[in-house]
């Protein structure tokens, strides 16, 4: 199951309105990174027949049957802080690389 925090939530509203684009998310799952896999999130509003749907609150989250393997028990957070701010994947099981922006499953 993947989730989204309450902040979260209205960080996309707010960055979907600026942009006047609905609040249709899709969630991937890429290689790369320090961890070799990192997490990719953007607004698209194209819904492939084999796509997994999950709506939370007015929010479309739209994931590949790929990419849901690995974002099993997903929570979506915004982080804010003094050195910087942005959307943070927690899964769970996951192992974090030392720079925070990719994993191993």
């Amino acid at each position: 199951m993947i989730s989204i925090t309450e902040l979260a939530k209205e960080k996309l509203r707010s960055f979907a309105e600026a942009e006047g684009l609905p609040t249709v998310v899709r969630l991937k799952v890429v290689g790369g990174g320090c961890g070799g896999m990192s997490q990719d999130m953007f607004f698209d509003d194209f819904i492939d027949e084999a796509d997994e749907i999950i709506e939370q609150d007015g929010i479309k989250i739209i994931v590949d049957q790929v990419s849901i393997m690995y974002l099993e028990n997903c929570e979506i957070d915004y982080v804010e802080s003094q050195f910087q701010s942005g959307f943070k994947f927690n899964v769970e099981g996951a192992q974090s690389c030392g720079c925070g922006k990719s994993f191993s499953p």
